[in-house]
């Protein structure tokens, strides 16, 4: 009998210019967790497609979107309810980014405007001590360069939530929010290439003084270790 398919659940699309080059979220999402198409299924709720019954999958990633969580948009809420319901039925989830600032407020937590502006570049991950005994991240390097594009954070983890990693920047950068739930700040799935289009997209607009970014000048690196996180997922889920 066959393996139920993973649910990658789009939240919204990259900006245009890095979709024509590089192609989207969900295509990035694919290619680091090795699935084919046929493995990982996609539902899209911000364009209002209904959410199938979490019994049907081996386990879901959320995408990061454009948009903010505390637009506190239908689908949006729509989409916490499933997560609960997705929770509460032990399906295994993993947040990216604007994903995992969903599950937090889906579980009680508080996101917002990260009070130092926009995260962009590649930053350095610190696991924190209860990482190692996670499922997901024990023994990745204790630091590790990954790629981070956000200018909002979970600003209060939900109760019972546990914080396994940060950055000098960003303190919630993964949590644990259930036994088979976390979130993770940083995109696993964005390679060097993918954040220095990211990096084009942005520097005009800081240039003109309109955004604060951290990181925007320093150099772009290649993140294994954090890309190693999905596939961790995909195998372990």
């Amino acid at each position: 009998m066959s393996r139920a398919p993973f649910l990658i659940v789009r939240t919204g699309t990259t900006k245009d210019a890095i979709c024509v080059r590089h192609g989207d979220f969900a295509a990035w999402i694919r290619a680091a967790a090795g699935w084919s198409e046929a493995e990982a299924v996609e539902a899209a709720p911000y364009l209002g497609e209904e959410m199938p019954p979490p019994s049907g999958f081996a386990g879901a990633v959320l995408t990061g979107s454009p948009a903010m969580v505390t637009e506190r948009a239908p689908w949006m809420l729509a989409l916490e309810d499933w997560l609960r319901r997705a929770r509460d039925a032990s399906l295994p989830l993993l947040g990216i980014c604007f994903g995992h600032q969903l599950l937090a407020s889906a579980f009680g937590g508080r996101v917002g405007d990260h009070p130092r502006g926009m995260e962009l570049g590649t930053v350095e991950i610190e696991l924190l001590p209860a990482a190692a005994e996670d499922p997901l991240l024990a023994g990745l390097p204790e630091r590790f360069p990954a790629q981070a594009t956000h200018a909002q954070s979970v600003l209060e983890p939900p109760p019972g939530a546990v914080v396994l990693a940060r950055s000098a920047y960003e303190p919630c950068h993964a949590l644990r929010f259930a036994p088979r739930c976390w979130g993770v700040q940083f995109h696993p799935e964005i390679g060097a290439a993918v954040m220095d289009g990211y990096k084009e997209c942005y520097r005009s607009e800081a240039q003109a003084g309109r955004l604060h970014i951290g990181f925007l000048g320093e150099p772009t690196r290649e993140s294994p270790a954090a890309a190693s996180v999905l596939r961790r997922f995909a195998a372990g889920a």
